[in-house]
């Protein structure tokens, strides 16, 4: 039977964010943002091992107690310029550890309001898939095209449009080949590597509380849903 693992890739500067810390290291509620993503995939029962990958030189991971999550996490030191060559620097060096067909889930650093529901749904309805699949949700906003100006090009249609989270899961060999195939600087994220593969992954319904952190105000509002799954879980 095919197995789960994880790759949280964090080797990234978050430039975005205010500050030279890393993203990954912002706090939230006393914790680093990585911590919610690792204690989520961690806390799994289908998930074997989880792999943080981390910029070579990272000297801020060491300074957190991980102990509760060993020995199911392990960091690994080889990230790259991108989050596609940190993903896929992550898959080959833990290639004696994952088979070809095993399941590989990988999730943000800086998404740590995963609900536990939506990585039951993506599981159960991605583990018989040939292509994999992702989390994502449907576009609700109007979306208008702008110019070179700032103004208003074209109003887009929404019908069809998904917006895409992560976890994204494939199996190792095949989300192997297609980041080694793709340029690093357009692969967004794995569905799309594997969209040149030739794949149509399997969108899942996802959850608008699984934001990813980009600015300094999405702290807030990431801990506001986290303080709403905390009090869910106890009522």
């Amino acid at each position: 039977m095919p197995r789960y693992f994880a790759l949280i890739p964090a080797a990234g500067s978050g430039v975005r964010m205010a500050g030279e810390l890393p993203k990954q290291y912002h706090e939230l509620s006393g914790r680093p943002l990585l911590h919610y993503a690792v204690a989520c995939l961690c806390a799994h029962p289908a998930i074997e091992q989880v792999f943080v990958v981390l910029a070579q030189d990272d000297t801020r991971f060491g300074r957190y107690d991980w102990g509760s999550f060993a020995p199911k996490l392990e960091p690994l030191y080889c990230g790259g310029e991108t989050r596609a060559a940190s993903v896929f620097n992550g898959l080959l060096a833990v290639r004696d550890a994952v088979a070809a067909t095993d399941w590989v889930l990988v999730h943000d650093a800086a998404r740590p309001c995963l609900a536990r529901d939506a990585l039951d749904r993506l599981i159960d309805e991605v583990s018989d898939d040939d292509a994999g699949g992702l989390l994502a949700v449907p576009v609700t906003d109007t979306l208008k095209r702008a110019n070179g100006e700032g103004r208003v090009a074209q109003t887009e249609p929404r019908e069809q449009l998904w917006g895409a989270q992560t976890p994204q899961m494939f199996r190792y060999r095949l989300l192997l080949e297609a980041l080694r195939a793709i340029d690093h600087r357009l692969a967004t994220d794995e569905a799309r590597a594997m969209e040149d593969l030739g794949f149509k992954p399997k969108l899942v319904k996802g959850d608008a509380r699984n934001i990813k952190v980009t600015y300094p105000e999405d702290l807030r509002l990431a801990e506001l849903i986290l303080n709403s799954h905390r009090a869910g879980a106890h009522g």
